[in-house]
């Protein structure tokens, strides 16, 4: 049994979670200014800030006096921060922003006078399988955690091994990062309850000290800590005050046996709280919407941009980062901390949205107003279908899209809209009133063409682009104001736009590239010419009135409202999209059925309609009525015998060329306490699924390790892609899922409904995971509930389906704005971008970067999403290339003239910088 024991004073800090941010800000304040008078007052004294720097950054912002105190402490080693900006939960956002968070975190720490280098993880709900390696690419050797570790690990310690090979050396926590206030519980008797708890876990420890965690949530340790501490260990037991880094660096060995491979989600020595993964649903589509939309933007300020945009890139990931914290973008925590977790995603998507749009702005002015830019963010070349607004064609014409290369492609009108958008009367005294609405040129959004004016009648001719000559604003008002006098009486002023349609167009867009192409009328001939007609080598997408077809998928929607998806390899998923409804008596953090539930999954009715028939898209639109429960009974065992009738549009759609059907849910939610998931059945059993998310694609079983106090429930997270047998499901954002049927079937949730953070007494977890505290916001009553994905039939899985790829082009939508140049003018040719050639290679990030060194660059960081290496090909203008580790510093340089050759490892990442 250990004689030693290291007691590492800390607290742990949830950024918001009970309470919204500022409410725990406030106590922060008070915990800090405690932890640094008792530091001062004792050099004996230790502290570890949660290893997380936003802890730091809220504290300074409110006391920036103390900000040299702080750096004094850290330079002294006797407060360890960093290394993370925050405590993030690891399955909830993407690889990229776990990356970008370490190195937020990371910087801040330096700034202060150094990050502790250890990853310190130790309220997260489970580790996703690539934390080895983003660790040990930042050059951190160390872990510590709690959650989700193994029943195989009997000691304190193991090998936490990355799917590529990399490993760290990890502390387990496993008596929780609070285990050491036990101890501390009887000032007086510290000694002998250190004794019995070191007797207790001899086992744990060996010859190693034993390790005491002494802090808790939201609490600085007692001031009188270290005296308590020296008297203890005047009493025969060696008893060591340490930073986390002191401990792991100085107290144990760095060799340990037990090796573990991969994602941590077991149940076996705490809870992972999986139920996490479902609820609030809008909390994990803002945030992958804003993951998104800061990874375009600066890949078009990167590309396409001469401004440097990086301060506001920066605050959207900062708040991007912020809201990832593990009692953040769970949404475990009450309405209001919900409610501005939201807000705050919406604000880093709109700073992000502003520079994506500024930077579209400069390709913009090269190309005619008359005609349109597209901006691909994939660093492949594809064809899109974009939707723009254009003058509806005249009879006896049609609409066509020419590109720069003067090739022309048909359009799919989609919609027309009205072209009377006012005719109103009035007295001629009024006229000058009408033209207050005038601004410039334009009205109700529009630009005025031409005007008609006669005696008693005022028309106004508007067009998104006028092809008239000039117009003066001055010279109008004079003529209205003579004709109004020569006539008195009524007149009727008129406004009239250009017929418009919504176009369907098909684009072929280079890597990370642009296009453009303008939409024009043709004359009808008798027989359309072959280049005017889809290509029939991609397929031509088409309806009936319960099929869709493209030559490489089709779907037939059957009488229940269910899908069966063909692929052109023959196989075959029948029934998708059924629809499953049970009670949920759980909370925020598990899904618990009720005791006697009512599953909810036939149609009362059914009705499907041709949305659209090709030949570029084709659409169904499925409507199941179904009769759902209003609520849980009031003993909360049972569903309400009241129902609700609840239409779910299902929209099923097909394009040309695409191997994959894109399919959406909508609703409005009118019931409570409640889970619906979306079917997939599989032609055959399956004992495994795989699900890509943060670097990786982890291959998962049928059952989930338990033998805590939490029923280890087999509901997975997936981020872009789930796969299980020939089904593969491309997702929108990160979602839950589970092989149910004993692996018949694949079931993804669609939303779950609950009303508390936390109930006292759960069906299938011990202890509560927090305070019984009502949100009614989580049952998202009143909601128009909508998810989106799309269904993979490959009978080669996720592997042959090419769905790493697949999966960037259903979430990475090109861009499209209208150009600003003058019109009628030449459309600019089609630029190529950075182009990477490599099969299931994963460009996470393309960035603006600035070294002091070597000047601007471009950073690209790639992952192989395979267990095997992959040769990958890099072209662009770059004349060198650095490869650099995660934090961003320098490993080697080699010159490459517009062209890199790398090759990677299974599953590695790697970064580089092109100058």
């Amino acid at each position: 049994m250990s004689n030693s024991a290291v007691f590492v004073p800390h607290f742990h800090w949830d950024r918001e979670w009970y309470e919204p941010f500022q409410v725990f800000r406030h106590r922060l304040v008070t915990a800090l200014d405690t932890v640094l008078a008792t530091a001062e007052a004792n050099p004996d004294f230790r502290f570890t800030v949660d290893g997380q720097m936003a802890a730091v950054e809220d504290y300074l912002e409110m006391r920036p006096e103390n900000r040299d105190r702080v750096a004094a402490l850290v330079g002294e080693g006797r407060l360890a921060i960093g290394p993370w900006l925050i405590l993030l939960d690891e399955f909830l956002c993407s690889g990229e922003t776990i990356v970008r968070n370490l190195r937020m975190g990371w910087a801040a720490a330096a700034r202060l006078g150094g990050a502790m280098p250890i990853g310190y993880l130790p309220d997260m709900f489970g580790h996703v399988a690539q934390m080895p390696q983003i660790l040990a690419r930042a050059g951190i050797e160390h872990a510590a955690l709690w959650r989700g570790v193994p029943g195989s690990v009997e000691g304190h310690a193991f090998r936490w091994r990355a799917p590529d090979g990399s490993e760290v050396r990890t502390e387990f926590l496993f008596d929780g990062y609070d285990n050491g206030l036990d101890v501390l519980l009887v000032p007086d008797r510290i000694g002998r309850a250190l004794g019995d708890y070191a007797e207790m876990t001899a086992g744990r420890w060996g010859t190693d000290p034993v390790l005491a965690m002494a802090g808790t949530d939201h609490n600085a340790p007692d001031p009188h800590l270290a005296a308590w501490l020296r008297q203890a260990s005047g009493e025969g037991r060696a008893i060591t005050m340490a930073t986390l880094d002191e401990y792991l660096r100085e107290h144990v060995r760095d060799e340990v046996p037990a090796v573990v491979t991969g994602e941590l989600r077991s149940h076996v020595r705490g809870n992972i709280l999986p139920g996490v993964l479902s609820v609030r649903l809008g909390l994990k589509q803002r945030m992958a919407v804003a993951e998104r939309t800061v990874d375009h933007a600066e890949r078009m300020n990167a590309l396409w941009s001469r401004r440097d945009d990086s301060p506001f890139l920066t605050l959207a990931w900062h708040k991007i980062i912020e809201s990832t914290a593990h009692d953040s973008v769970v949404g475990s925590g009450t309405d209001e901390t919900c409610d501005q977790v939201a807000a705050r995603l919406a604000e880093a998507a709109q700073t992000a949205r502003a520079v994506r749009d500024t930077a579209l702005t400069e390709p913009a002015g090269l190309v005619p107003s008359d005609g349109h830019l597209v901006a691909n963010p994939l660093p492949f070349e594809r064809t899109a279908l974009v939707e723009v607004d254009v003058a509806a064609p005249p009879a006896g014409t049609r609409l066509v899209a020419t590109a720069a290369d003067g090739s022309a492609h048909p359009v799919q009108l989609v919609s027309e809209a009205p072209t009377v958008l006012s005719d109103e009367h009035m007295d001629a005294s009024q006229l000058e009133r009408v033209l207050r609405r005038i601004h410039r040129r334009e009205l109700f959004g529009r630009l005025i063409d031409h005007y008609d004016l006669s005696p008693g009648s005022l028309v106004f001719h508007l067009a998104e682009v006028p092809s008239g000559g000039p117009f003066d604003l001055l010279i109008l008002r004079k003529e209205v104001a003579a004709a109004a006098a020569a006539h008195p009486g009524e007149w009727r002023v008129l406004t009239l736009e250009e017929a418009r349609a919504t176009a369907l167009v098909p684009v072929r867009v280079p890597a990370s590239g642009l296009a453009s192409f303008r939409v024009e009328p043709r004359e009808t001939p008798a027989a359309a010419p072959a280049s005017y007609a889809p290509s029939t080598a991609t397929g031509t997408a088409t309806a009936t009135d319960r099929t869709l077809s493209n030559g490489l998928v089709e779907v037939t929607v059957g009488a229940d409202g269910t899908l069966d998806i063909a692929g052109a390899d023959g196989t075959v998923l029948r029934g998708v999209g059924r629809l499953v409804d049970g009670g949920d008596r759980g909370d925020s953090y598990n899904y618990a059925p009720p005791a006697h539930d009512v599953l909810v999954q036939d149609p009362a009715e059914v009705t499907v309609d041709v949305v659209e028939d090709g030949p570029l898209r084709s659409r169904l639109r499925v409507t199941r009525v179904y009769a759902w429960p209003v609520a849980l009974s009031g003993d909360r065992d049972l569903r309400d015998g009241r129902t609700v009738p609840t239409p779910v549009e299902t929209l099923v759609e097909v394009r040309a060329a695409e191997p994959f059907v894109r399919v959406s849910t909508s609703f409005l939610n009118q019931s409570a306490d409640h889970r619906l998931r979306f079917h997939v059945p599989l032609p055959e059993p399956v004992t495994t699924s795989s699900s890509a998310g943060q670097f990786a694609v982890t291959e998962r079983g049928l059952t989930a390790e338990g033998g805590w106090g939490e029923y280890p429930l087999p509901t997975f997270p997936a981020s872009t892609f789930v796969s299980a047998g020939p089904a593969t499901v491309l997702l929108d954002h990160s979602s839950e899922y589970e092989l149910v049927g004993e692996g018949s079937e694949l079931a993804i949730t669609l939303l779950r409904a609950i009303g508390s953070i936390s109930v006292n007494i759960h069906p299938l977890r011990d202890e509560p995971a927090a305070s019984e505290i009502p949100v009614p916001g989580a049952q998202d009553l009143g909601m128009r509930v909508e998810n989106r994905f799309a269904v993979v039939p490959s009978a080669t899985g996720w592997r042959g389906a090419d769905a790493v790829a697949l999966a960037e082009e259903f979430r990475g939508d090109v861009l499209v704005t209208r150009g600003t140049g003058p019109a009628g003018g030449q459309l600019p040719p089609d630029a190529v971008g950075l182009r990477v050639d490599g099969q299931d290679v994963l460009v996470s990030s393309i960035r603006r970067v600035t070294d002091d060194e070597f000047g601007n660059g471009t950073e690209v960081r790639l992952t192989a999403m395979r267990d095997s290496a992959v040769a990958v090909r890099v072209t662009g203008a770059f004349s060198e290339a650095t490869t650099v580790d995660l934090l961003g510093r320098p490993l080697s340089r080699t010159e490459a003239a517009n062209e890199l050759e790398l090759a990677l490892g299974a599953w590695e990442i790697r970064t580089v910088v092109l100058r």
